[in-house]
């Protein structure tokens, strides 16, 4: 059996994978150099390869993704169906709640504003900020990732409210919980709404300008999961007419964001490009290195694999 990894590995994720995937052979090459040649005697490749190359891969039955979105994958058509698809749920709750945790913090206690004062050689009081204890924080997108932040936050004194598809089910680090149907109740409640949903056909648009209008005034605004999910030009308007208090956004629509784009100069909007993930914190890696092993294994020896993706929700099963 072939195994290719695309993953940027070191000497110690190579025998962590090797540990796992007995006789198998291990194929590294990095995912940018990666040709339909190198994946056509594949049976598991890690990594997301594009999809152009997925027809060249005939003895495909493995792809382990190193994200947690599998948007690219699931439309009609582009995945074999004899093959599994999982992804890298679990991977990405540390770096993504921190960044996270760490906007937040910087527009309530308005470090953003102070740092522009700097560049000028401002000393300058700009009056009242906000606290994340006892506010209400409205997490939409429960996943590993939400749940995370969720998690963090409420050890901070905040009352968190949770929306998840199906499960009400009330954890240790949540005040409530709640489905989509009642999502604009809850907006008009938080002090702060945070997204961290996938890029699907339930989630395209669904901050929009009503949405917002929904939202408490002077309320925050974050989004760390897909851009498609935020109409970008009616968060930039919620924020020039002062009803939003700030947005801190790692991720955008359109994406990579233009130069010339008005958000980039929209009042209170902080912008990181996408970045909050990838391989920033070497933990995530070494998280997607163990997820990819535990599969190799499970495949191998016929178990039930960790992740695997529902092509009808882009989350896992």
């Amino acid at each position: 059996m072939q195994i290719v990894v695309t993953l940027p590995v070191n000497a110690r994720h190579k025998k962590i994978l090797a540990a796992h995937a007995g006789n198998a052979q291990l194929i590294y090459k990095p995912l940018k150099d990666l040709t339909a040649q190198d994946i056509t005697e594949a049976e598991i490749v890690v990594g997301n390869m594009d999809k152009d190359l997925l027809p060249y891969a005939a003895k495909l039955r493995l792809l382990q993704l190193n994200s947690a979105g599998a948007d690219a994958y699931i439309k009609p058509g582009v995945f074999p169906g004899n093959a599994f698809l999982c992804n890298a749920t679990g991977a990405y709750g540390l770096a993504l709640s921190e960044h996270m945790l760490g906007m937040l913090l910087a527009m309530m206690k308005k470090l953003y504003v102070y740092y522009d004062n700097q560049k000028q050689g401002l000393w300058k009081d700009e009056g009242p900020v906000t606290a994340i204890c006892g506010a209400k924080v409205l997490v939409v997108g429960m996943g590993n990732i939400g749940s995370t932040f969720a998690e963090k936050i409420h050890a901070l004194g905040a009352h968190v409210t949770g929306i998840k598809r199906r499960s009400t089910d009330v954890p240790p680090y949540a005040d409530a919980m709640g489905t989509m149907d009642h999502l604009d109740d809850y907006l008009a409640q938080a002090d702060v709404v945070v997204t961290s949903l996938p890029g699907t056909a339930a989630t395209a648009q669904l901050f929009n300008k009503e949405r917002f209008a929904a939202m408490k005034q002077g309320a925050y605004f974050l989004n760390i999961g897909r851009g498609s999910a935020v109409v970008t030009g009616d968060l930039c308007a919620a924020l020039k007419n002062g009803h939003l208090a700030g947005a801190a956004v790692d991720v955008t629509e359109p994406e990579p964001l233009p130069q010339n784009h008005p958000a980039w100069h929209t009042p209170n909007l902080y912008i990181t490009p996408h970045i909050s993930g990838q391989y920033h914190l070497a933990a995530t890696l070494d998280n997607i290195v163990n997820i990819a092993a535990e599969n190799i294994e499970a495949y191998m020896s016929n178990k039930p694999l960790r992740n695997i993706v529902d092509f009808t929700t882009g989350y896992k099963k």
